[in-house]
């Protein structure tokens, strides 16, 4: 199956190789073509990316103004979910189950935010090229496009639900470590980087398996309690066994942290009647929390790279299995 594009002229016996046949015109001279096929290599696609940044740009737009189409508060929406999360555990927390720790619902905001940026943008990008069958279908432009849009507009959403954080901590008069705040953003790019890893080749593979989309939520589902949003870090850290060096394998945990570590800014806290303070967070220095980043960035630029090599052998056959 091949594709065409009306701008890019394939005029060597090189590039005929690569791309895969050259049409020729009636005078015996090469046709203005491109054929889509699974040899191109992975630079070649990322470059294609960025010559449709433009359409990308678009493409995240689009997505933004779908999803509240129609709809009287539009945007407002996407501050609802976190701020009734806030509210719920502020009363359940406080009132009916109160477990000591100080303004544990700004501790749970403070790793839920980056959990839904992570959880949202898998699960749209893994059914986006199924979703856009009939675009896919018809008009050649860079398939990772799709799912790479869902990233960038989840990091939208992502930045409007950290306003209803911010109104938190100046509600509750919360202090944040200002001198650790350097790490956020090293850590938020790498978390878009391991998420748009995994979303280009759940993509792939749920063009193929569409069991794939189903089976994500029942793993996201599952990530979610993996991870230390609702419980903290050190409370499973410091038990012994090997099921312990397993569960520290799981990257979003290494995302975490930083965050709760500059945003909640609490590393201890007395319970009520005792004596003897109780750990929440690691006291390990800024540097540590880096390091954890960093591996979790060596991971993500391999995750990257090879979900880039899978979406390019299977997209050749993304019209006819669609």
């Amino acid at each position: 199956m091949s594709l065409t594009h009306p701008e890019t002229p394939v005029d060597d016996a090189r590039d005929a190789s690569d791309a895969g046949t050259v049409r020729l015109q009636a005078d015996g001279a090469p046709a203005v073509t491109r054929v889509i096929t699974a040899r191109r290599g992975t630079w070649v696609r990322l470059r294609e990316i960025i010559r449709y940044h433009e359409l990308l740009t678009g493409m995240v737009k689009k997505e933004l103004k779908v999803k509240y189409k129609n709809s009287v508060l539009g945007f407002f929406w996407t501050m609802v979910n976190p701020a009734l999360y806030l509210l719920v555990f502020w009363i359940v927390f406080t009132k009916f189950l109160p477990n000591g720790v100080p303004q544990f619902e700004l501790y749970f905001l403070s790793g839920l935010l980056i959990w839904n940026l992570f959880n949202n943008t898998s699960g749209a990008a893994c059914g986006s090229v199924v979703g856009s069958a009939g675009i896919v279908k018809k008009v050649y432009f860079p398939r990772e496009i799709l799912p790479l849009a869902h990233v960038g507009a989840n990091l939208v959403h992502f930045f409007l639900q950290m306003i209803v954080l911010v109104i938190a901590f100046i509600g509750f008069q919360h202090q944040i470590d200002w001198g650790l705040l350097w790490m956020l953003p090293p850590t938020l790019l790498v978390l878009l980087l391991f998420t748009a890893g995994l979303g280009l080749f759940l993509a792939a593979v749920n063009v193929y398996l569409r069991d794939t989309q189903h089976m994500l939520e029942l793993v996201l589902l599952a990530w979610f309690w993996m991870s230390p949003v609702v419980y903290t870090y050190v409370s499973v850290a410091n038990r012994a066994g090997w099921y312990i060096s397993l569960w520290k394998l799981n990257p979003i945990i290494w995302i975490l942290l930083p965050f709760q570590r500059t945003l909640y800014n609490r590393l201890y806290y007395v319970p009520k009647g005792q004596t003897v303070p109780v750990q929440l967070l690691p006291t390990n220095n800024a540097w540590w929390y880096m390091r954890g980043v960093g591996i979790v960035f060596l991971c993500s630029i391999a995750l990257f790279f090879f979900a880039m090599w899978v979406f390019g052998r299977a997209e050749g056959n993304f019209a006819e299995e669609l």
